[in-house]
This record gives C-alpha cells, structure tokens and sequence, in this order.
C-alpha cells in the first residue's frame, strides 16, 4: 500500500466511528463510492498498526501484543462488514465490480500479517514467557493465544519463501473465485425464474403466492403473468401445492440445472479451480487434502470422525426415504396411472399424503403464519421467556435497504444491549438462503455493543397484504435467531472471540437450539394466529403439527446427508484427481453420490455442485457436515431443556451464561460439558430423526 491511502478522506462515513446508537453504520451517509478508500485506507492503516506491533522493542506482553492485534484494523473492520453485508444482501454491478478488485487485495493483506515471521517471533516469545510463568493469564486470554499460534501454522507461517510465494498466490486467487461463484450463482438464479403466462398452471398454489409472482413478474418486465423466483436449494417450496405436473417440472428443472446449462452463468470452472487450489493449499500446508485441513481447526478434529459419522447415518436415512417413497409413489398412481415418481412430485404428494393422514397440508397453516406475528411473538416472545430480552423497533434508525426493519434490544434490567435488524424479504439483488452476520461484534475491550442481522429470502406480497409464511420459513426464522442471539448475548473481552466466532461445526449448534421453541406448545399458541380472524389455529391442529413432526424425515436427512457427502467428496480429492474438464461435474457428482450410497433419483441432493454455495462461496467449503454434527449437541441440549422443564427463565438463563455469553472465549466443548454436565450423546439425535437402526453401526 502507498502512503496516501493511509489516509481516508474526513468526510467518508468509515472514517470515524458511527455515532449513531450502538455504532449502527450510518446508512442515510453511505454511498457506493464510499466502499472502496475506505477498504484500502482500512488494509493500509491496519498494516502500519502491525508493522508497530511487530517492530515493538519491548519485551512482548500481553498488551502490547495480543491486545494490539485485537485493537488493529477497526477502520478496515467497519468498511469490510457494511460492504460484505451489502454485497450479499443488496449487490449492484458497483459493488461486484469493487468486490472483484477488493478480494484478492484482502487475501494478500491476511498473509501479510499471518505470514510475518517477525510478529509470530513476538506471539511465540509471550507463549514461552507464560510457559515458563513469568506471565500468568486469564482464560479468555489463554485462549486467545492458543488460538493465535494455531492461526499462525494453519496460515503457512512454517515454510519456505518458496511454498509461501505459491500460497499467497493460491489464497489471492481462492478469494476470488470465492466471490465469483456467489455473482454467477445469483445471476444464475435470476435468470432461471420461471415465467408463467397461463394462470391454469398456478392451480393449487395459495393466492398470496400468486400475488407475490405476479408483483414480481411486473417488476421484471411482464405485466399480466407470473415470475416463480427460486430459492437456494433444489426443491422449492411452491412444489408442495402445484397441482399441474408440467409446471412443477419446469420448476424443478430450472433450479437441479442451475450453474450447468452452459453461457455466462455456469459455475462449473469456477468451482473445479477452487477445488483443485484448496487441495493444493492442503498439500503445502502438510495435509491430506482439504477436508482434512478443515476438520483438524474444528470440534471433529479429523476428516475420518466427519466420514465416519455421515457413513453411519446414511444407510438408516435412504432406507427410510425408500418407505416413503413407497407411500407417495401409491398416492401418484391415483392422478397418474403408471406414472414413475419424480424428483418434482415428492413435495406435492408428500403434503398430499399428509394431509390425508394427518389431515393437515401446509396452505392450511399459512394463514396462521403471519410473518409481522412470527416474528413479534413467536421468535421475539420465546427470547423473553427465556432470556428476559424485550424489543422496540427504531423506525429512527435507518437500514441498509427500505425492506430492513431496525429493533433495540433490552436486557431484563432494561438496559440497552444491542440492534437487531431483520432483512427478510427476496429481491433480484440478494443472494439465496439465509444468514446471520455481525455489523458490530461485541467487545467489552473495544466498549462496542453488537449490531447483528437476520436475513432470509421469502417472496414480498404486494402492498398492503400479509405476509403469510410456510411452516419451513417459521423455522428458519427461528434459527437464524438463534445465531443472531449468539451475537447480541455475547459478553467476551476479544473482538474476535465475539459471538459467533467458535469453530464452523459449532456454530450451528446454538441457532438450532433456538428453534425447539417454534415448536412449544406455549409459544405456538402466542403466534399461530389467524392473520384475518384472530383466532388461535385450532388445537386439534396443533396437535397434529406436533405429532407430525417425523413426517418427511427420511427424505429430509437423505438430501442433507447426500449434499455433505458430496462437500467431502470434492474436498478429499487430491490436487490431481480433481476433473479439469466442466463437463465432468456432473459425473463426478453421480459417482461421489453412488459411492456413499444416497443415490435416490428422486431425492436429489439438497444442494448440487453447481449451486452449492456454501461450499464454493460462503466459508463452508468441506464444512457442510456441520449442520448434522452441530445437531447431535442441538438434539441433546434439548433433552437437557426439556428435563429441567422447558421454556424457563433459569434455563434461558444457564444456557446464556454457560454458552452463548461466552462466545469464542473458551474451548467450545468445554462450554458444551460445561452445560450439559458430560460429553455429547450421539442417541437423541437418532431418535429425533428416525435413525435408530443407525445406532449399532
């Protein structure tokens, strides 16, 4: 970096610290121009704060080491977490442009400072003064050092000039092509909405719904029909009400094909070069491959305990998918004679045999999901109950787009401990799923209260109507709560052992906690509400619901399990193995999915390789197994609730001080025992999802 951009123009929004409550970035200032100085002065500031660290002549301390790489870099930190989550949540062809410029340059500031001999000579000199006692430290800070050396040998800090050149160069480029596969993965979504003209095809699908299609279709450019956007993962939501067979194909089509169709919206070179250079990283930095390079920094520790825990799941999920492909198969036959299942038939039947059985379907329940409702009283209301949290919206603070909605979020004494925002609507210019992300980490060092964001992507009604959400949607708020949660309850020191700063198979584990309480029957009661009618949703229903639970769950842990053991497979090839030709993806999926035994043709993966972005640009790359291993401590920490008599404040409280307040600050299994009183069990896991065959294996 060059002098000049040391300094930042005093009229930038990142130049100074917000003054708005909590540190909220001033959204009303922040322009697209602004992103870019702000970033490179942000690199170049930092890297002068490091050079002092590192050329300090004192005798390396706590404080004028660990303490002043943590207090380094805040105008970097302030410009890369507004642009990151703009980018995400709200991207323009400026911010791609200024992403695809910025990217590699943030790589190769990381290895300047991971890779200074000069500064781990200093974190190394502090490691031996406390070994050999002439320091004593705190926990948190113990920690802190641990994780710094490790932080230093998993970024190449031990080898040669030569090796080090050839990983500086791989990190610049995974960074990169990190952010290409998300911008092809987005327009690759966009452009394969499906476009309806006849309105006989949207027989079955709730009229909100309808609603929403055809406002979004108006936007695009096609007053008079209807636009089916698409969400992240192969099977959409529509599917469980379409009744026309040929839409739901088109459907289901235009989302399995994404990314592999060819033009400038396939990922398949994208993601092959970002395969081949994790495992060529892996290789210099003394590892098998690149799964193993993940799960050695993880709670699994090794790649081995990953593969072995999908391995043992797996057969007991795909023979319970069968059976229930048997039903659906039965109820396809009564509309369809001699027609074979389809992977775009299951959701439609699997509702339709639900509700014959159950008497209950999904549409039946969307009037009772009120989006406004869910929220206020369902995941804001079991906060209360649990944490003593209350909530009050600020219309005075502005977000980052009209759709955001900005709350204060008060401790049970009433003193302000942070913002929340929630981004819940779709829009062409955010990318799929749903996420949480810090826009202030919490740190008592620092004095800086946390600002966290939920966003999720469901389909805006027009003007004036409700939004009516599926039962899915409900948990998915919930979930993502929960990790907004880990954030806004975080009460570390560190910056970077704020919240959700715990190891990626961890991380997972509070935010589906949080989502038993869509579930409790006291909660359910409070949001389950007729939108029009006020009524409660009948209990007969909710009992139903409830008993229902299990519903589904061979055919839901099948393509979860099938979309992990595909993460692994393309992140234990060895640099050589991985194809070099894009047409071979495809092929190397097929292969990678009989190999483990979840080769269901009508249970497709939940994600494919070439929309899979958690995998290929979101940080989850060899790391989807996260989900199921995070949910074995999920599914026992619910028992643990659930002995000590569920939904109370003595038990919000245990689990915010011995968990989700102490973040990153401590050995996350040690704060799981810590809980729980013993190491986790692997049995409620199986019988939540119906795998106790899986038991013995």
């Amino acid at each position: 970096m060059t002098s000049p951009e040391l300094e930042l123009d005093p009229t930038n929004p990142f130049a100074h610290a917000s003054s708005l409550p909590y540190g909220l970035p001033d959204f009303r200032a922040i322009r697209e121009e602004h992103h870019r100085p702000a970033l490179l002065a942000g690199m170049a500031q930092q890297r002068a704060e490091v050079e002092a660290i590192a050329t300090d002549p004192a005798e390396p301390t706590v404080e004028n080491t660990l303490v002043a790489l943590e207090r380094s870099g805040r105008l970097l930190h302030r410009a890369a977490t507004v642009f990151y989550n703009q980018s995400s949540a709200d991207s323009t062809p400026g911010l791609d442009a200024v992403e695809e410029e910025i990217a590699p340059l943030l790589a190769e500031h990381s290895d300047a400072i991971w890779l200074d001999p000069r500064l781990h000579a200093r974190v190394e000199a502090l490691a031996a003064r406390v070994e050999a006692g002439e320091i004593t430290l705190e926990p948190d800070t113990a920690w802190l050092l641990h994780r710094t050396r490790t932080r230093f040998q998993r970024a190449g800090v031990g080898l040669e000039p030569v090796a080090q050149a050839r990983l500086r160069e791989i990190n610049g480029r995974i960074t990169s092509l990190d952010a290409q596969f998300g911008r092809l993965l987005l327009a690759a979504t966009n452009a394969a909405a499906v476009l309806v003209t006849d309105p006989a095809e949207l027989d079955g699908l709730p009229q909100d719904a309808q609603d929403a299609a055809a406002q979004a279709a108006a936007a695009a450019g096609h007053p008079g029909a209807w636009l089916i956007e698409l969400q992240l993962p192969t099977q959409q939501s529509v599917l469980a009400s379409l009744r026309h067979r040929g839409l739901r194909e088109r459907v289901f089509t235009a989302s399995a094909t994404r990314g592999a169709t060819g033009g400038e919206h396939d990922t398949r070179a994208t993601l092959l070069e970002l395969a081949r250079l994790r495992a060529e990283r892996a290789r210099l930095l003394g590892y098998e491959h690149h799964a193993a390079y993940v799960a050695a920094d993880a709670t699994a520790k090794d790649a081995q305990a990953v593969a072995d825990m999908l391995g043992r799941l797996a057969p007991a999920a795909v023979a319970n998918a069968r059976t229930e492909a048997a039903d659906l198969e039965a109820a396809l036959q009564v509309d369809h004679p001699g027609a074979a299942l389809e992977p775009w038939d299951w959701q439609y039947y699997a509702e339709r045999v639900r509700a014959e059985r159950r008497s209950l379907d999904d549409s039946a329940l969307r009037p009772y999901l009120e989006m406004e409702r869910v929220l206020t009283e369902g995941v804001f209301g079991a906060a209360t109950a649990l944490y003593g949290l209350t909530f009050a919206e600020r219309r005075d603070l502005p977000g980052y787009h009209p759709d955001v909605r900005v709350y204060e979020v008060f401790d049970a004494d009433g003193t302000g401990l942070g913002l929340f925002l929630a981004d819940y609507w779709t829009r062409p210019s955010k990318r799929g799923g749903a996420w949480m992300n810090n826009l202030v980490d919490q740190s008592t060092l620092l004095g800086e209260p946390p600002v966290v964001v939920n966003n999720l992507n469901v389909p805006k009604p027009p003007p004036g109507q409700p939004t009516l959400l599926t039962w899915d949607e409900v948990i998915t708020a919930f979930h993502e709560f929960g990790h907004a949660l880990h954030g806004l309850l975080s009460d570390v020191r560190y910056p970077s052992q704020s919240g959700t700063e715990v190891p990626r198979d961890f991380v997972e584990y509070p935010s589906q906690v949080n989502e038993m309480w869509a579930w409790d029957p006291a909660v359910l009661a409070r949001f389950a509400v007729h939108h029009e009618t006020g009524e409660p949703m009948p209990a007969a229903w909710v009992e139903t619901l409830l008993a229902a639970r299990q519903d589904g769950e061979g055919f839901a842990t099948t393509e979860y399990l099938a979309a992990a053991l595909l993460d692994q497979a393309w992140y234990r090839l060895a640099p050589e193995d991985v194809p070099t030709d894009p047409e071979q993806v495809l092929a190397f999926e097929a292969a990678a999915l009989r190999e483990a035994g979840v080769d269901l043709r009508t249970v497709p993966p939940r994600y494919r390789t070439t929309y899979f972005n958690h995998v290929f640009g979101s940080g989850y790359s060899a790391g989807y197994y996260s989900y199921i291993w995070s949910e074995v401590l999920d599914a026992d920490t619910v028992t643990w609730f659930a002995e000590n008599g569920g939904l109370r404040r003595e038990n919000g409280d245990a689990f915010r001080a011995k968990l989700l307040g102490r973040g990153g600050s401590v050995d996350p299994m040690e704060a799981f025992a810590d809980l729980r009183g013993r190491a986790p069990r692997i049995e409620p896991l199986l019988e939540r999802r119906g795998l106790t065959g899986a038991e013995a294996r």
